[in-house]
Formats: structure tokens, C-alpha cells, sequence
């Protein structure tokens, strides 16, 4: 679907390093199909998310060839994924692209008020994490952005009920999944759905470990990726889409190894072998839960006039009540 590149050049202006970045999708071939995404590896340091998509991956296809209840669904639904957005990122343990880009913070989207000089997304240095990369005129993204991005414009922006998954792991003693906005903290226009989704997963597993909210009650940024999907999602299509991010809270593994914070990897993966294990493990029922629920979308992204206004309600005192 498309490469990365280091921009390092040398004397006869020859690319030095070049990698794909490789699209998966399997499933019905109806562009309004819905649609399921599973994404990772966006930041090289945090390379659990990968391995977290690649596993989820591998067990499906091996689902494929023996259970009839997803071969069938399969006839309706489509799962599409990128596991690695950012490979040279992961082969040179670094969070940025090669440019020194973060690509969480390179869309040209703009957040509403004020956010973290550098947490929210600069243009200082590419010496400094969380660097945007330089103004361009006209606005373009970064080559594994703009793959990802042509790729989901391909594969689900006809499609009226959407949801993607991208996994990260960073600070925190907890799982979270995060919704939009990331540049907001007004709730975007699908939060009746969002909270319809909640429920519905809450009820089907109400012991879930996740702790599920906008991901501007933990921080805005400049520049995020899936809030420039979504919008450009929502200005072309009329239906659902729900792009989740799965922070997986490193906190955890470095309570239980402390010396793993020496290591390059350590702040943001489980080192332990049997501790990773049980990650790469750990969130099958969400996908096995999403997978179900775009089989049956109308329990979520098709709401009456009522079920929609019960939801916004709710998800306004749940989440934004002052």
C-alpha cells in the first residue's frame, strides 16, 4: 500500500532505506460493507501495539478456516488492518518516523485552545519528541500517514457504520480505550453512537478491564492523525465512524520489573516473556466483541431520534458533566 523512507541522502542523492508498509484486507468486497480496522506500530518505541495486532491477526486467520459463524459474518463485514504504520520508526527503536516526525501529531489539524508546548505538538527541532515536522505549503503528511491514509480512504470511507482500533502503550497503571476528540474537549458527532457501543460492550462483558473516555480528558494534541481521518470521514460520508485508540497502560509492567525502565524499550513494553505473552493475549474479547458487533451494526451506529437522544444524554453526564 505504500513505503516509508529515511530522508537521509548521499552523495549521488540515493534513498538509503526504504520499507513497506503493508495493508491486510479480508472479508466482503462491498464498498458499503461495514467495516473493522486494526492498526499499530505508529510509534517505533512502542512496539507491543504491532505485536498485539499482528497476534489478533493471526488468530483470525486461523478462524477463517474452520469456524462457520465468522466465515459467514465474513460474507457481510470487512476487517482491514495496518500493523506496522511505522517500521523504520521500530527498526531504529525510535518513537518518530525517520525525519524525526511524530506521526500522532503530523495531520494539519489544528487544536482548539491551548495544548502542551511540546506534548501537544511543535515545530522546535526534530531533535525534540512530538515534533510535528516543518509547515508545508500545501499541507501534506508524512508518506507512512499519507499510506494510511489512502488506504482507509479505500477501504471503509464507503461504508456507513466503521470502527478502527489503533493500539499504543504508554503511561498509566490501566487500559484505556480513548475516543475523539484528541484536538477537542467538545464531544464530536458521533457520541450518542460511541456510548451505544460502550454500553453494549459493558453488558456482553461487564467485568472488561478498560477504562473507556474521550481522549482529550487525559491531554489534547496538534496534529492527530485519526481526528484528521475522521473529519475527512464525516465530509464525505453520512454514516458512523469510531476511531478508538487502545492505550495500554505500561505503568503495569514496569511496576512489576522496575530495572526494565534502563531499557530503550523497556517504559513502553512488557519485557518479561511471560508477561508479554499475556498481553498478546489480553484483548481478544474486544476483538472478538467489535468483530461480532459489526455483524449487527444497528444495535450501535443505526439509532431511532429517542435511542440517539437517551445516548447523548447519558454520554454527556458521563463524560463532560463539569
Amino acid at each position: 500500500m505504500g513505503f516509508t523512507q529515511s530522508s537521509r541522502r548521499g552523495p549521488s542523492n540515493e534513498i538509503f532505506e526504504q520499507l513497506p508498509i503493508i495493508g491486510i484486507s479480508v472479508g466482503s468486497k462491498d464498498p458499503k460493507a461495514p467495516v473493522l480496522g486494526l492498526f499499530g506500530g505508529v510509534h517505533g518505541l512502542e512496539r507491543i501495539g504491532a505485536q498485539v495486532c499482528i497476534a489478533l491477526l493471526r488468530s483470525l486467520s486461523e478462524l477463517m478456516l474452520w469456524d462457520s459463524l465468522l466465515q459467514e459474518a465474513l460474507k457481510n463485514i470487512r476487517i482491514v488492518a495496518v500493523p506496522m504504520i511505522n517500521p523504520l520508526g521500530m527498526m531504529h527503536l525510535r518513537r518518530s518516523n525517520p525525519n524525526g516526525v511524530d506521526l500522532m501529531r503530523n495531520a494539519p489539524i489544528e487544536a482548539d485552545g491551548d495544548v502542551h508546548r511540546l506534548l501537544g505538538g511543535h515545530r522546535l527541532s526534530p531533535r525534540l519528541p512530538w515534533y510535528r515536522g516543518p509547515i508545508k505549503e500545501p499541507p501534506s503528511l508524512e508518506p507512512e500517514n499519507q499510506a494510511v491514509l489512502e488506504f482507509c480512504q479505500k477501504q471503509f470511507f464507503s461504508s456507513p457504520a466503521v470502527v478502527t482500533v489503533d493500539f499504543h502503550s504508554g503511561f498509566g497503571l490501566q487500559d484505556q480505550i480513548w475516543f475523539p476528540y484528541a484536538k477537542s474537549v467538545k464531544p464530536f458527532p458521533h457520541l450518542a453512537e460511541m456510548h451505544a457501543l460502550k454500553n453494549l460492550f459493558e453488558r456482553t462483558h461487564p467485568h472488561h478491564f478498560y477504562r473507556i473516555e474521550p481522549q482529550a480528558k487525559n491531554y489534547t494534541t496538534n496534529g492527530d492523525l485519526w481526528d484528521y481521518i475522521y473529519e475527512l470521514y464525516c465530509q464525505q460520508n453520512k454514516g458512523v465512524y469510531l476511531p478508538l485508540a487502545v492505550e495500554m497502560g505500561s505503568w503495569m509492567w514496569v511496576r512489576k520489573n522496575p530495572l526494565q525502565i534502563f531499557s530503550t524499550l523497556g517504559p513502553f513494553n512488557p519485557v518479561k516473556p511471560h508477561r508479554q505473552k499475556r498481553i498478546l493475549r489480553r484483548h481478544t474479547t474486544l476483538f472478538d466483541f467489535l468483530i461480532r458487533s459489526m455483524a449487527s451494526p444497528q444495535f450501535w451506529s443505526e439509532l431511532s431520534v429517542e435511542q440517539k437522544n437517551k445516548n447523548q444524554i447519558l454520554a454527556q453526564e458521563l463524560w463532560y458533566s463539569v
